[in-house]
């Protein structure tokens, strides 16, 4: 059963999108340090599919985890791609803002999975529904921001 359906989307320190130069349209990007997950692909479909064609990607630090990424874009030292689940309770707690879309679509999500003949156990059941309650809650609290497209 799926518990997030996953995109990537940018996030910046509220401080950073505010700043000199201020985050106001995708192509602002290209003034700005762009945070890396282990290479600069998604970064390159990002920019492609938001029609930003003169960021420079071969600058900006690479991380190998993306708690490191979404640290430092927390922490002010630039934009990173976040996932949803991973990036919800900074997005709710004001530490992060989403300055823009689009989403990027992603092949990959985060799901509950036990094996079929356990499903129905009482246990699995409860801890199921529970899961699925968090996450309908932290997605209903984060409403508009996971519609964001473009402004």
């Amino acid at each position: 059963m799926q518990l997030y359906e996953e995109v990537l989307f940018p996030v910046c320190s509220p401080a950073l999108a505010e700043g000199d130069p201020p985050l106001r349209v995708p192509a602002d990007i290209a003034r700005h340090t762009l945070l890396h997950l282990d290479y600069r692909d998604d970064w390159r479909k990002w920019l492609r599919a938001a029609g930003v064609e003169d960021a420079v990607l071969d600058r900006g630090a690479v991380m190998n985890q993306i708690n490191l990424a979404i640290d430092a874009a927390v922490g002010g030292q630039g934009i990173a791609l976040a996932r949803t689940a991973l990036a919800a309770r900074d997005l709710l707690d004001g530490r992060l803002v989403r300055p823009f879309g689009p989403n990027l679509a992603v092949s990959y999500g985060y799901y509950v999975v036990c094996p079929k003949r356990y499903a129905e156990e009482t246990k699995i059941a409860i801890f199921r529904d529970w899961m699925l309650a968090e996450v309908a809650a932290e997605r209903e609290a984060l409403g508009a921001l996971l519609q964001l497209s473009d402004r």
